[in-house]
């Protein structure tokens, strides 16, 4: 009587082909390549607009036993797979990949599939990662939040963003503008937006690097105010203000929103990309602190980001953990609503979602064109983190799921707004560009 032998079992590599083909079975247009570990190619070969790169033969475990937008994101910024080429076409793979409803048979095949591959995970750790101490939006909690974020080198921003070093949204009057150009556009239509005025006091609420502030007082003749709690942020434009002649006119100071009370109030206030930070709760504190700072009769700018108020995050977000601390969107709805309550009244309110879509594009080209330098000021993880992160923040922008708005608001004296009838001022040439 013979022995029975048993058969081999699949080779990591096999399992990998077959799981992929089970996984990716209804996504079209089959437009990636996967290559393995062991130089063998799935997929579109012949002209990928990306390809996947499995670095072990247990990547496919990390990235999908316990599948989530926070999983992926790990594996990836820990090199258990790499992407090259378009980042932002792998990006919707990974989003068809965490919408897609298996059903049961299906998860149990996959799942026995991923239960064959070894345990192989890269090590997770980042140089820069920590827990923020205190209590959500407390003001040590929020300096520690921004620090993170904010207080990499200038030189890293430097590789993505344009030679301002304006970190928000653009603004585009056409696709084949540079995004020098449009951000020079952006912050002459915040000016304009607001009429600004020769010897009005304008206060910027998350100041940045300061290119709003120098922009306002060298074409406007505005005293310029800005606020941030990134001390990098507050060097870099201490530093350009002097260099520019503007310290008469334009200030950037270490200050947190809510320390603003006991100064003269501002006729304009203008804050962009900082509302990211505030969270829902302090609503009512940063509307109401911005009413209180300014004249009776001015302005109030707000841009910033709101989440769409029929969209839920499935999992754990990547973002919350590795890139914005204790970022907290909201929609425009209770935006809106809480700055009413406050006492504002909302004059004019303006998506900007597809000029996000384009400026994103461009930090992320940029960022690809300038990964060496990237990585050789910061590390690989961390380039790895905005290279998905912008990515992942484009695909949002473009489905729809976060929006970019500016809500003009005003203070009326007795129901009295001195604003023009129309909005005809705010689309003229810009000759301050």
């Amino acid at each position: 009587m013979g022995l029975l032998r048993r058969s081999p079992s699949p080779s990591p590599a096999s399992v990998s082909v077959d799981f992929l083909e089970h996984l990716f079975a209804g996504y079209t247009p089959r437009n990636f390549a996967v290559r393995l570990w062991e130089g063998s190619f799935w997929g579109n070969r012949l002209a990928p607009q990306f390809t996947l790169v499995l670095q072990h033969p247990g990547a496919l475990r990390a990235m999908f036993l316990s599948a989530s937008e926070l999983s992926l994101g790990e594996s990836y910024i820990y090199d258990d797979f790499d992407i090259e080429g378009d980042i932002e076409a792998a990006v919707q793979l990974g989003d068809y990949v965490l919408s897609e409803r298996n059903g049961f048979t299906r998860n149990l095949h996959l799942a026995s599939l991923l239960g064959k591959l070894p345990v192989q995970g890269r090590p997770r750790l980042v140089p820069r990662l920590r827990r923020h101490r205190g209590g959500l939006h407390s003001k040590n909690r929020d300096r520690e939040a921004i620090h993170y974020h904010y207080d990499l080198p200038s030189d890293f921003y430097a590789t993505f963003l344009d030679t301002q070093m304006v970190y928000s949204c653009a603004y585009f009057e056409s696709p084949h503008d540079s995004l020098e150009q449009a951000q020079q556009q952006k912050l002459d239509y915040l000016c304009r937006k607001l009429r600004l005025r020769p010897g009005e006091r304008l206060l910027d609420v998350g100041c940045g690097w300061g290119a709003l502030v120098r922009h306002a007082a060298r074409h406007y003749g505005v005293d310029a105010y800005g606020v941030t709690i990134s001390e990098a942020q507050v060097s870099h434009a201490q530093n350009l203000i002097q260099a520019e002649g503007l310290q008469g006119r334009c200030v950037v100071e270490l200050r947190d929103y809510r320390e603003l009370g006991r100064m003269e109030p501002f006729d304009k206030i203008v804050s962009v990309g900082m509302f990211e930070h505030v969270g829902e709760e302090n609503l009512p504190e940063y509307f109401g602190g911005a009413w209180r700072m300014l004249r009776p009769g001015g302005l109030f700018l707000n841009h910033g980001i709101a989440q769409s108020a029929s969209y839920r995050r499935q999992g754990p977000s990547f973002i919350d953990k590795y890139v914005f601390p204790d970022g907290d969107l909201v929609s425009i709805s209770t935006t809106l609503r809480t700055a009413e309550q406050c006492g504002f009244e909302v004059r004019d309110v303006e998506s900007l979602r597809e000029q996000y879509v384009l400026t994103l594009h461009h930090w992320v080209k940029r960022l690809d064109a300038n990964a060496e330098a990237a990585k050789r000021v910061t590390d690989q993880v961390t380039y790895r983190t905005w290279r998905l992160y912008m990515a992942g923040t484009e695909h949002s922008f473009r489905t729809a799921r976060t929006n970019l708005y500016q809500s003009l608001m005003a203070k009326p004296i007795n129901g009295r707004v001195n604003l023009p009838l129309t909005r005809k001022d705010w689309y003229r040439e810009n000759s301050a560009a």
